[in-house]
């Protein structure tokens, strides 16, 4: 395993593309994969929750749903009508800084693909109908409610922003959305969302799969070329948030077990110390060998832990999660929490350590991009985030060059205990 893997990083992977732009300003990659009869349209939008205005919280979201509700040429669920005639299939989801959404068939439905989106692109904001938004909205709105409200712990998702982020800051809501906002959400308000950022010079389009390039920029260019460019609303970058704004939040729900979540302001995606950050999580909780697992779960303190870094285009989030054996205190998993960090934070992980989470991410990061569909939304991701979509060779290099002092490093500055927000999670009959 590890003469492939130092094969793997010494042969300095990529994804083999073509990228040009439409006069548009639509971007456009083209990767050819022949290995499968199959073709993927990736189609990435540089919008999300953090673009959307005061108290429409949730609209990006409502919008993706409403993406799919027919246009002129296309209406009511004509859009996965057609493809899933012909053995196609397309889905999408939206998050804080993008909206994606992908198609998947036979390469007898590229054209198909591509006009459709351009439809979609062209005619979906004229289209719109109070019915059509009324029937998105409830449909959201009972998805905050099954993902969040009436899922155990599903809360803490909610209270995160606004613990962590000042009001007014692109991220101080949650992308799923308040149900006052999703109910003030006017036709009007889908129009001029449509029109502000559903543009060709706000979107990325990667073609890939079993099909020839010359062809494919024929299709592009026929159904794509005539949109218009349109000036895009000024974005304003806010600056570096590095405290949160609540320490401590409590949330009583109806769970078996209380849960504690500690969450800290941590580097940006791609940004310096992002795959530090990202190593350091699964150092802590990253499988049965990972440091809290061993002194939570096998020292039978712990049911279950989680810990990721979430990294975005402004800002990102560490959080570590964990809930207790029945009969341990949630201060109890959290001193061991802490002193674990404390531990990193001073002494560097071993080398054995290191070899072994070095190991696992490169694993992870080529079997992540077998799939076409991982690869194509991989492209429109560096674009999106870096600028370039040839990104997969910096992108590994960042963690294969990774020194353990740096992980320390990171952790000292990050992941101080007066940085964190406290979420405790209460079983509602240990209600106060």
């Amino acid at each position: 395993m590890l003469v492939l893997l130092a094969v793997a990083y010494a042969a300095d992977p990529s994804i083999p593309f073509t990228r040009y732009e439409l006069p548009n300003g639509l971007q456009v990659i083209l990767m050819e994969d022949h290995h499968l009869p199959q073709v993927c349209v990736d189609t990435w939008y540089r919008v999300g929750s953090k673009d959307e205005a005061k108290g429409r919280s949730g609209f990006a979201h409502l919008f993706e749903h409403l993406m799919f509700m027919g246009t002129f040429r296309l209406p009511g669920n004509g859009f996965d009508k057609v493809m899933e005639a012909s053995g196609g299939w397309n889905n999408a989801w939206t998050m804080e800084d993008a909206t994606n959404y992908y198609d998947v068939g036979p390469p007898n439905l590229l054209e198909t693909f591509i006009w459709m989106e351009a439809d979609r692109m062209q005619q979906l904001g004229e289209a719109m109908t109070q019915e059509k938004l009324d029937l998105q909205r409830d449909v959201v709105r009972n998805e905050r409610r099954q993902s969040n409200e009436d899922r155990p712990y599903g809360m803490v998702e909610i209270e995160i922003p606004t613990a962590l982020y000042p009001t007014g800051h692109p991220y101080d809501h949650s992308v799923i959305g308040s149900h006052e906002d999703l109910q003030a959400a006017s036709v009007e308000d889908v129009k001029g969302f449509f029109a502000s950022w559903y543009v060709p010079n706000n979107a990325s389009l990667v073609v890939s799969g079993d099909f020839d390039s010359a062809q494919a920029r024929g299709w592009v260019e026929k159904y794509f070329g005539g949109l218009a460019r349109k000036e895009l609303p000024v974005r304003v970058v806010p600056g570096p948030v590095t405290t949160p704004q609540k320490t401590d939040v409590t949330i009583t729900d109806q769970v078996d077990a209380p849960q504690l979540n500690l969450v800290w302001h941590s580097p940006a995606k791609f940004g310096a110390g992002d795959a530090e950050m990202v190593l350091v999580a699964d150092l802590l909780g990253g499988g049965e060998s990972s440091r809290l697992y061993q002194r939570l779960v096998d020292g039978g303190l712990a049911q279950e832990v989680d810990v990721f870094q979430y990294g975005l285009q402004y800002d990102g989030m560490f959080m570590v999660s964990v809930i207790p054996m029945s009969g341990v205190k949630v201060e109890t998993v959290e001193k061991v929490v802490k002193e674990e960090l404390a531990k990193l934070g001073n002494a560097p992980p071993t080398p054995e350590e290191m070899e072994r989470l070095l190991n696992q991410h490169a694993i992870s990061t080529f079997e992540e991009l077998e799939p076409l569909q991982n690869r194509a939304e991989s492209l429109n991701r560096y674009w999106a985030y870096t600028g370039s979509p040839d990104y997969l060779a910096k992108d590994v290099s960042r963690f294969s060059s990774a020194q353990p002092t740096a992980i320390s490093a990171v952790v000292a500055q990050w992941l101080k205990p007066e940085l964190a927000t406290r979420i405790v999670v209460n079983p509602e009959e240990v209600k106060k």
